[in-house]
């Protein structure tokens, strides 16, 4: 009977001894930034159940300011597909985290009627060879003298598009010191599939 009690008391003095460890809290990492072709590649699977035939027609850095930013990644981007045979466009967002406008993660957004006659054309993923990251290294190089210059810069945007009827064969990034193309401070173009500067004002 002795030999019974013992070892229920030994029992019961395992367990409390159990629930009085300390309880490791994982802590989340921070939201990390990705580049302009990994969000593409998040964003195009979800694109092809919305329309097989679905084809990039731009992407589009957005400032996240919760975000750290890193070379040639963004926390958050937009990317518009389109569809021929639906005649349907559709932007399509990544977000790092949860921000104003913004859902965590790829968020579908609606869908909207869409022509194709524009100057804007989609291109095959195929074309898009240069990561954000390379499109910063060559334009950093060639925007030398604007960077030299006393002074802050803006943070870097990036925009990939192709316009068709254009001198540029390829889609191109527009690597911008500022939020967009017509109040960036400096831009520099670069060919999304070559990874030559073809342009830089």
């Amino acid at each position: 009977m002795r030999v019974l009690f013992a070892a229920a008391a030994a029992i019961v003095l395992a367990s409390c001894s159990e629930s009085l460890a300390p309880i490791s809290k994982q802590v989340e990492a921070p939201p990390a930034p990705i580049t302009g072709r990994q969000a593409f590649q998040y964003m195009y699977g979800s694109s092809r159940m919305w329309a097989t035939d679905s084809m990039p027609l731009t992407i589009r850095s957005l400032n996240v300011p919760e975000v750290k930013l890193e070379k040639g990644k963004a926390g958050g981007w937009e990317v518009i597909f389109v569809s021929e045979m639906k005649a349907r466009a559709r932007t399509y967002t990544w977000s790092a985290l949860e921000a104003e406008g913004l859902h965590k993660g790829v968020f579908p957004g609606q869908q909207e009627s869409w022509r194709g006659s524009g100057p804007n054309q989609p291109f095959s993923p195929a074309l898009l060879k240069v990561d954000t990251t390379e499109a910063l290294d060559v334009a950093t190089k060639a925007a030398a003298a604007y960077l030299n210059k006393p002074g802050e810069r803006p943070p870097v945007g990036y925009l990939l598009e192709y316009e068709k009827a254009t001198r540029f064969p390829n889609p191109v990034w527009r690597v911008m010191w500022g939020g967009t193309v017509s109040s960036a401070e400096y831009t520099v173009t670069v060919d999304a599939t070559t990874g030559k500067v073809v342009g830089h004002d």
